[in-house]
């Protein structure tokens, strides 16, 4: 017998076999269909996908064979990766001088025919080969020649697959690793920022009530340029800290929540500085979903249609309905609607309509940015209608957790819960 000697490149071989990260790895049926296809193709009763460590060579696929691992140094693949351009052919091992005495030969599973094409990658490294055994003499024709080159170019292309799926999966779980550092210290900036930011206010607020009259009117307006200052920052902040809660928000269980009470709850939120009708239109008494999830998105929406309306007495519907695989919502309002060139933007963080509201105050362009995300990680959509100056409706949908049973109780008639 004459041992096989290392690949030219047989270091750099073995760097690219490992990036694969396939040694050890459980069957695949996509691999044994190609090595059963292998053998019928070529007549022979056994077929591997043989791949060539440092010391061994390794199975992903076995037709015909039970051990799933035999040493180099007896290894037919190892000789045959040294010829990679051809098919690597061995008629009759037994007058082989390489092979004769091999115990793969003399012994299990006794290899007396063998053929193997070499698996390179782009680079042209040998991985491996795609081999036949038989324990007899044999020829091959060229058609077999030619399907067991084509069969080991399928081989090939599922192993680039693998190595493509495992860098994918490294790049997600590294961009989740920087998404979710990146939210933290959003999350911690926001919150240090709060206490300083709480200071200013509070003593820009007692020297304006303290000195008032021992300033002039410019120095008034620059003190009132701090307090706007000041609480404009803490909005932002507050609503950074929102967003940044919002994964955390998805955790929560499913609840059944009882939509007439959380009509009369995100109302009550409102109700108490300005005239507000809040009506439900349902024909379902429940939904069963993540209730801090639904209560921050409602607590958003009809937020906005409250302090951007420009009516003296607020109108805002709330709309429940389903599907097999969803609950759909709407939100409509009386205000002054939104206008088409608008519409794509506002759901990005940070975009805003440039208008104050009826309180004077400029949003962030925080708040719906966090309902668009909540709703997605919810596997849902929402988008926005609106024909000025004939209101808004926002309309949004989210999966629910268990399509294939219905946790809530449908009615007869359409529910109505107004706030006043």
């Amino acid at each position: 017998m004459i041992p096989p000697n290392d690949h030219i490149r047989e270091n750099e071989r073995l760097a690219a076999l490992a990036s694969y990260s396939i040694l050890d790895t459980f069957p695949e049926e996509d691999y044994d269909n190609l090595t059963r296809i292998a053998a019928q193709i070529c007549g022979t009763s056994i077929s591997l996908v043989s791949l060539l460590d440092s010391n061994r060579q390794w199975f992903k696929s076995r037709y015909g064979l039970g051990v799933s691992e035999t040493p180099k140094e007896y290894a037919f693949c190892a000789h045959a990766i040294n010829d990679a351009n051809d098919v690597f052919i061995v008629q009759d091992s037994r007058s082989d001088e390489r092979f004769k005495d091999n115990p793969l030969v003399i012994g299990e599973p006794r290899v007396i025919f063998y053929a193997g094409v070499a698996l390179c990658n782009d680079e042209g490294l040998p991985l491996g080969t795609l081999c036949v055994i038989d324990h007899k003499p044999k020829l091959l024709s060229q058609s077999q020649v030619d399907s067991l080159k084509a069969l080991s170019r399928q081989v090939m292309n599922l192993l680039q697959l693998r190595k493509t799926q495992v860098r994918l999966k490294k790049s997600v779980e590294l961009l989740n690793e920087k998404n979710d550092a990146l939210e933290q210290f959003a999350y911690v900036a926001a919150h240090d920022l709060k206490s300083p930011l709480n200071n200013i206010s509070s003593t820009a607020e007692l020297f304006s009530d303290c000195y008032a009259d021992a300033m002039d009117d410019d120095g008034k307006t620059m003190l009132s340029f701090i307090q706007g200052a000041s609480e404009k920052l803490k909005t932002l902040i507050d609503g950074l800290l929102e967003y940044s809660k919002s994964e955390s928000i998805l955790k929560e269980q499913k609840s059944r929540i009882d939509l007439q009470e959380l009509c009369h709850e995100i109302g009550g939120l409102f109700s108490f500085d300005m005239p507000l009708s809040l009506v439900l239109k349902s024909k379902l008494t429940s939904v069963t979903m993540n209730r801090t999830a639904i209560n921050q998105i409602l607590i958003n929406l009809v937020g906005n249609a409250v302090k951007y309306n420009d009516k003296e007495a607020i109108a805002i519907e709330l709309g429940v309905s389903e599907d097999p695989d969803h609950y759909m919502f709407y939100v409509r309002d009386n205000g002054p609607g939104i206008a088409p060139k608008d519409q794509d933007g506002i759901f990005q963080i940070f975009k805003t309509l440039g208008t104050t509201d009826k309180f004077g105050k400029q949003g962030n362009g925080i708040g719906l940015a966090t309902v668009k995300k909540i709703i997605e990680k919810l596997g849902g959509t929402i988008s926005v209608s609106s024909t000025p100056p004939h209101g808004s409706t926002f309309s949004f949908q989210v999966k629910k957790e268990d399509a294939s049973c219905s946790d809530f109780e449908v009615g007869t008639e359409p529910l109505s819960g107004f706030v006043q």
